[in-house]
């Protein structure tokens, strides 16, 4: 049985300064022209667009706290937003006002008020992302910035057995990019499954936290899996002995898709996503 909980507990430093209100969003974009979430000196990045939009919007300087931290390439449905604001626009409106302000690839599903000590990262009980493979001998043409190509044929069955390892409490260390710190690599994942529709071979991982390139990590194993590549067992054995070598390839960024950040009661939501028809947020 799955139960979402945040380990966080709301405190005064949570709270907005006086006068002000926090507000949510939930942000849907397609992150192949950005270097990722987060602000970076390198490149634009969808907190700097969405930003500079609510900025002009209000009137005020706005900063906002994503609910995660997606990568150059990667995209979302679902990154919950908070920021804190003196502006009268009524909450559900503010989404209208913003995608008249916002690039195309970018786009905000829903605002709102957000409770006065919701903070959309600390609060998060759990994640779920997909992740999603084109398979077929030739590369596709509409629909490729989302998906990876494997031209040699997917075992999705062998691919979900081998996934169905990662299921329940483990040190996932050996799933984490080299040069990756936090304070403890232990996770927990609530479901994976890989399924095929025509040529298309997706795996879907929910879990209460995951670790910088770890479902790439996951991605890549599997696909070697799928195409014999690699014997199976690896992501038993890497998450017995922590031995990154055990495990394949960290697949290319654009095949990820980070679905929905998860608060403690979002269990159905989650699940939902598994059968393809995600309940409304």
């Amino acid at each position: 049985m799955v139960k979402l909980v945040s380990k966080h507990r709301e405190s005064e430093a949570d709270v907005p300064a006086q006068g002000l209100v926090r507000f949510y969003l939930i942000v849907e974009y397609d992150g192949t022209d950005y270097c990722g979430w987060q602000r970076q000196i390198n490149g634009p990045s969808v907190q700097q667009t969405l930003e500079e939009a609510l900025s002009r919007l209000t009137g005020e300087a706005i900063a906002c706290t994503g609910s995660s931290r997606t990568d150059a390439g990667v995209h979302a449905l679902g990154l919950c937003v908070h920021f804190d604001s003196a502006t009268r626009i009524p909450p559900e409106k503010i989404a209208f006002a913003l995608n008249t302000m916002l690039p195309p690839d970018i786009r905000v599903r829903e605002s709102g008020p957000a409770r006065e000590k919701f903070h959309a990262r600390y609060a998060a009980a759990g994640k779920v992302y997909r992740y999603t493979f084109y398979n077929s001998r030739h590369d596709c043409a509409v629909g490729r910035q989302f998906m990876a190509h494997v031209p040699l044929k997917l075992d999705e069955a062998l691919m979900h057995e081998e996934a169905q390892a990662l299921i329940g409490t483990h040190d996932f260390a050996a799933f984490a990019a080299s040069g990756s710190v936090v304070r403890s690599t232990v996770r927990t994942i609530y479901k994976a499954e890989v399924k095929r529709s025509g040529d298309v071979v997706t795996l879907t991982v929910m879990g209460d936290g995951f670790l910088y390139n770890m479902v790439r990590i996951i991605a890549g194993t599997l696909m070697e899996v799928g195409t014999g590549k690699r014997e199976p067992g690896a992501i038993a054995q890497a998450i017995a002995n922590g031995d990154r070598l055990a495990l394949g390839q960290t697949a290319p960024a654009k095949g990820l898709m980070l679905m929905r950040v998860l608060y403690e009661g979002d269990e159905a939501k989650g699940l939902s996503y598994f059968d393809d028809e995600p309940v409304e947020a």
